[in-house]
C-alpha cells in the first residue's frame, strides 16, 4: 500500500539516485538545478530556497511516497496564488526501478486527495515536457486535462527547445 508523508532531508539521497543522466534531470526539474549530477545536498538546498527558510510561509509542500519497501516516489506542491486556491505539482519522480508499475499514478492520486481534501484547493496544475510521454500519460490517467494556451512555452534545455505542456484538474 502506497502512502504519502512530508519530505525528510534524508530522502534526498534516494531521489538523487533515481536521476541517472542529464536528460532525466532536465525532464524532472527543467532548468532549476545546475549541472548533472544533482546531489542530496543540492536538493535540500533548493527546497530551503523554495521555502524561504520560513516554515510559517505555509506555501511549499515537498512530499515523499513510500510503501513497505521504503521510499518509492516524490513530488512537491506549492501554492501559486495569494488566496491559496491553486496548487502546482512539480518535481514528480518515481524510483526508476518501479516505473511503469502504477506508483506514479497512485502517488498523484494521494497528492490530489491531500490537495483537495486537506488544503481545500479548487485547482491543481502541472507542467510536463512534450518529450516526456510516460509522465504526460501518467498525469492524464490521474485526472489532469490539457490546458489550451495562446502561446506555447519553450525552455532551452541541453541545446534544444523543449515545449512544456500545461495540465490541470479541478475539485474531485
Amino acid at each position: 500500500m502506497l502512502r504519502l508523508r512530508p519530505y525528510k532531508k534524508c530522502d534526498a539521497a534516494q531521489i538523487a539516485g533515481w536521476i541517472k543522466d542529464e536528460t532525466a534531470l532536465r525532464k524532472w526539474s527543467s532548468d532549476r538545478y545546475g549541472a548533472f549530477p544533482v546531489t542530496a545536498d543540492d536538493i535540500n538546498r533548493k527546497y530551503t530556497e523554495f521555502n524561504g527558510d520560513c516554515a510559517e510561509a505555509d506555501n511549499f509542500y515537498p512530499m515523499t511516497a513510500f510503501d513497505g519497501s521504503g521510499v518509492v516516489g516524490h513530488l512537491i506542491m506549492r501554492f501559486t496564488d495569494a488566496d491559496k486556491t491553486v496548487l502546482r505539482f512539480g518535481f514528480v519522480i518515481v524510483d526508476d526501478s518501479k516505473r511503469g508499475m502504477g506508483y506514479g499514478k497512485e502517488m498523484l492520486r494521494l497528492a490530489l486527495k491531500y490537495a483537495f481534501e486537506i488544503l481545500k484547493v479548487r485547482k491543481v496544475t502541472i507542467g510536463v515536457f512534450e518529450n516526456n510521454q510516460p509522465a504526460y500519460f501518467c498525469y492524464k490517467s490521474s485526472g489532469f486535462n490539457d490546458v489550451a494556451t495562446d502561446k506555447p512555452e519553450y525552455f532551452s534545455i541541453m541545446g534544444e527547445q523543449w515545449r512544456c505542456l500545461e495540465l490541470e484538474t479541478g475539485i474531485l
